[in-house]
């Protein structure tokens, strides 16, 4: 099907639906007596009860339950900064892939405001209903803020699904490819183009798992290194904490010269057939702009790529979030969780990885509709 006929199948059914995401009670009211119970007068005795005891919420009502897809439509893929009215599909289908594919209530929420400060109280504010908060399409680096100081304020999970679900599934990818081609992750020679929020995520989670790997970010203006003058705290901190490492500047093409994989989280056709010949032999690609790659697969593959994947589901190796976030909520929600950390979501990637019993060039990751995904991500959530 071409991109105009899904393009045009997609509208159709959104007027159609009414949009994607209904509220079922959890029981039907057939009743003056169940009417009684469910609301007034017995209902109050339930209220009287969490009052003195909130901590008992979660048993009595939907918040053990529920997770708020919550974004400002900042930095919708593929679609930029299109705001709370642009944003709304995107959440809604977020929701429904999480009931679809872990059993997880969630409900979305979009603001119509890109303060950071103002994102920050209002999602304070309305957290009491919710077991978990899933932020979507916020733009880098506001996007680390929020995320940052929601996590000190609440305690309930809160993940920024842009950044920590797309490194869980590269991850899981890198696990797999590496296997297929029989390298080892120690002196590994990685090249991440972009530094937005999925790339700092999959370089920093990429870095906790691979230690001694050798991580090269390229940004805008090329090579992050310390020798460049107005780089961002963000970028600053990276290169501190030793997350990337370069000596010098340079372009994309410099960069990949010996490099043993690639990952794209940026633009459309910034990887060239050149540039992969200069990599190093049996070189893993993972371009994951949408909906057109950094470079594409047939193109990867004969300039001497021996694992490629993309973010689209038209072709193999699909490496999309969707593999992670409903299985992550999943275990946050089954085992309460109050934050989500590095070793967990390592161990998540290894189990969505351990799912390819064989992984080969054309799969290195389960797709979204495989067998026990979620199950096997959220055991790691624990």
């Amino acid at each position: 099907m071409s991109k105009k006929d899904v393009n045009k199948e997609a509208v159709a059914l959104h007027k159609k639906l009414g949009g994607k995401i209904r509220i079922q009670g959890a029981m039907q009211i057939k009743s003056r007596a169940e009417l009684s119970l469910v609301y007034t007068p017995g209902v109050a005795a339930v209220s009287s009860l969490l009052a003195k005891h909130k901590n008992l919420t979660r048993d009595y009502t939907i918040k053990g339950k529920m997770i708020a897809v919550i974004s400002d439509g900042s930095a919708v893929l593929g679609l930029g900064n299109i705001g709370p009215y642009g944003a709304l599909p995107v959440m809604e289908g977020k929701c429904a892939l999480f009931k679809t594919f872990a059993d997880v209530d969630a409900f979305p929420i979009v603001l119509d405001t890109q303060d950071p400060d103002k994102i920050i109280e209002v999602v304070m504010a309305i957290a009491p209903v919710f077991g978990g908060i899933n932020l979507e399409d916020i733009a880098a680096p506001k996007c680390f803020y929020i995320e940052e100081e929601l996590k000190k304020r609440l305690d309930i999970p809160v993940m920024h699904d842009d950044q920590h679900g797309t490194a869980v599934v590269v991850l899981a990818a890198l696990i797999n490819a590496l296997k297929v081609v029989k390298k080892n992750p120690k002196g590994l020679k990685i090249v991440v183009s972009g530094v937005g929020a999925a790339g700092v995520a999959v370089m920093k989670l990429i870095k906790q798992w691979a230690p001694h790997a050798d991580i090269v970010a390229i940004d805008s203006e090329g090579v992050v290194w310390k020798g460049r003058k107005e780089l961002n705290t963000t970028k600053q901190k990276l290169l501190k904490d030793g997350v990337i490492v370069a000596t010098k500047g340079g372009s994309l093409a410099d960069a990949l010269v010996g490099a043993d994989v690639f990952v794209g989280v940026s633009k459309p056709g910034v990887l060239t057939a050149a540039m992969v010949k200069t990599m190093a032999p049996k070189s893993i690609i993972f371009a994951m702009a949408n909906p057109t790659p950094e470079i594409m697969p047939d193109v990867a593959r004969a300039a001497g790529a021996a694992v490629v994947g993309t973010g689209r589901s038209d072709f193999p190796n699909q490496i999309n979030n969707s593999l992670a976030f409903p299985g992550i909520f999943r275990g946050a929600l089954d085992n309460r969780v109050r934050q989500i950390t590095d070793a967990m979501k390592i161990k998540a990637a290894k189990n969505l990885a351990a799912l390819v019993k064989r992984p080969t060039a054309e799969r290195v990751v389960p797709g979204p509709f495989d067998k026990g995904v979620a199950q096997a991500v959220a055991k790691a959530i624990r």
